[in-house]
């Protein structure tokens, strides 16, 4: 196949601004896949994906449109995983950066343009949704040419539901996005960088890649460079969206490669694949992933620890962005350590570990990372608020801190700042931004964030206001810790990091909330909220307690006292022995504020 007609592309979009309604009009209109086989979301092959309608995990198909071959890949748009983004733009030269008519920019839209920007890809700017009966799709079109400086002419409009305007958007696909360059160095040998891969039962690891150089076929030896390991693929191929198998991947092309590989830890993203008879220089790759939300995962029965062990094992083979690590607790047993890029990506992981291996699991409340110095001097890095140390001990604490920026129309702004007060937020500065619409530039401490802010500024702005942030520095935090009692013993599930002058707001907060969710147990049972060496709140549930006299139709009343004094006895025995069982859809609604 000729470079000059390849074209690879990837789109780029803040959430829910119908990048992949997009993508199933251009699958149906390039004939990729038949009318009579289309589905909404095809690309997103996740059931979750589909349930919530959001894009987790990029997705790379290959379409024909008037002789030419185009490559997309398909993104996510949340925040949390900016970092597939990144990877998706250095596989292509292009990108179609995606706004809704209905909306305008938002602030993802401006962090996936300066990715583009960064790479020095061709970005082709097109409003979406024009079908809508409150699109403005003229003034979004001038707003997104005013961010780009273009002109309003250059900015294409389209819509993924009817299929207005897609075949000019291929069309403009072909004239303006370049076509790939292949780095010629005579070697005779091939180069290909590996931007995604998964794993499978039958095949192994199976890795995405875009060639640079040469080709790679199936007959070949190929050596992975920062591994050091050599392997015969058993397969290569294009999505088209299934796997397709070929001869050879060609420079410029993207596919994929069975390695056929099932060790866990050979195959990373951002490694190079090339020959190894002729080893090329290893390609730049991409940057690592630093976790910002940490929580523990334990096994609801310590029966399923290797369980839980094998399926994070699986789940790092297809999602490199998270971390695990094993720890043990007196109280709910072996588990595991584990860091995410946000709250959602937190979620979106525990959900597939109860979903896709059965497990029934039992999660700490998620934080972030502290550093600690302690009364003698000593300075510790604290991932979980149960090893953050008792008061007293504490001498100095150190937090990060996030710089945000928010784009709301203009009447929300006095809602917002209050709420920015409310998260200990420094807002440097307020800015027009397009019509009747402000940004906000700001930083605030990322426990702040985490703080239920995003459906907190959702509230406060209608649903109109959007963030985007990135960690920028640490500085001295005034923060304490908070732990959960039930029936006298520490939850530490329960047990969080929270602001010094925030502790009996939340303390009382956690204990009703827990009271209002608790099961009634055999005996009564005490919520406590404990932090700065004090009770800060308290709450009884009280006892189920059965009708023991239901059965008795008369006679004299002594025997009714005897029973009730019988049950009495039982229920001291039991109250000094016996245990409170917490059910695994509290620790999930503890956890998720439900």
């Amino acid at each position: 196949m000729e470079l000059s007609r390849i074209r690879n592309f990837s789109i780029i979009a803040h959430i829910d601004h119908g990048k992949s309604t997009l993508a199933d009009r251009m699958l149906e209109i390039t004939g990729t896949i038949e009318k009579r086989k289309m589905q909404e979301q095809v690309l997103d092959s996740m059931e979750l994906e589909r349930e919530r309608g959001i894009t987790i995990k990029m997705q790379p198909v290959r379409m024909k449109w008037r002789d030419y071959t185009l490559n997309l890949i398909d993104t996510p748009g949340h925040i949390d995983f900016s970092y597939e983004v990144s990877r998706a733009i250095k596989a292509v030269e292009g990108s179609i950066l995606l706004v809704d008519a209905t909306q305008g920019v938002q602030a993802q839209t401006l962090t996936t343009l300066n990715m583009a920007r960064e790479a020095v890809l061709t970005i082709i700017p097109v409003v979406s949704k024009i079908d809508s009966p409150l699109a403005r799709t003229s003034e979004v079109r001038e707003e997104l040419a005013k961010l780009l400086g273009v002109p309003t002419e250059s900015v294409l409009a389209v819509s993924g539901k009817t299929g207005e305007g897609v075949s000019g958007l291929l069309d403009a696909l072909i004239k303006r996005v370049p076509p790939p360059k292949e780095e010629m160095t005579g070697s005779g040998s091939a180069q290909g960088l590996i931007f995604d891969f998964q794993y499978s039962n039958h095949k192994g690891v199976v890795i995405f890649t875009r060639i640079i150089e040469g080709e790679i076929g199936r007959k070949d030896k190929i050596l992975l460079k920062a591994a050091k390991r050599e392997f015969a693929p058993l397969e290569v191929g294009i999505f088209a969206p299934d796997e397709v198998s070929t001869d050879a991947l060609k420079a410029g092309e993207i596919g994929y490669v069975v390695t056929g590989i099932k060790e866990p830890g050979i195959a990373f993203i951002g490694d190079t694949i090339t020959l190894a008879s002729k080893p090329l220089p290893t390609l730049p790759g991409y940057m690592s992933t630093a976790p910002v939300v940490w929580a523990s995962i334990y096994p609801e029965s310590q029966d399923d620890f290797d369980l839980l062990r094998q399926s994070l094992m699986r789940l790092r083979l297809s999602d490199s962005s998270f971390t695990h690590e094993e720890e043990s607790s007196g109280i709910l047993g072996r588990g595991f350590r584990c860091g995410f890029l946000g709250m959602l990506h937190l979620e979106i992981i525990t959900e597939r570990l109860r979903r896709e291996f059965r497990l029934e699991l039992v999660v700490t409340t998620p934080s972030i990372t502290y550093e600690v110095t302690d009364k003698k001097g000593q300075v510790r890095t604290i991932y979980s608020p149960v090893y953050f140390p008792e008061y007293g001990d504490v001498m100095k604490v150190r937090e990060p801190w996030v710089n945000i920026k928010i784009i709301t129309p203009s009447e929300y702004l006095g809602a917002i700042l209050t709420l920015l007060y409310e998260h200990e937020a420094e807002v440097f500065s307020t800015d027009n931004f397009g019509e009747n619409r402000v940004s906000i530039s700001l930083s605030m401490p990322l426990r702040e964030l985490m703080r239920n802010f995003f459906d907190s500024l959702k509230s406060v702005s209608s649903g109109y206001a959007s963030l985007t942030y990135e960690i920028s520095d640490t500085r001295d935090a005034d923060v304490v810790k908070l732990d959960i009692l039930v029936a006298d013993e520490i939850v530490p599930a329960f047990s969080r990091v929270v602001s010094r002058k925030r502790a009996d707001e939340e303390g009382e907060s956690l204990v009703e909330k827990l009271h209002s969710l608790m099961p009634r147990q055999l005996i009564v049972t005490k919520i406590q909220a404990k932090a700065m060496g004090r009770i800060l709140s308290s709450r009884s549930l009280s006892a189920m307690r059965k009708d023991v006299t239901g059965y008795l139709y008369g006679g004299d009343i002594t025997r009714k006292k005897k029973l009730w004094e019988k049950q009495k006895k039982g229920k001291k025995k039991m109250q000094e022995r016996g245990r409170v069982n917490i059910p695994p859809d509290v620790f999930l609604k503890m956890i998720q504020g439900k």
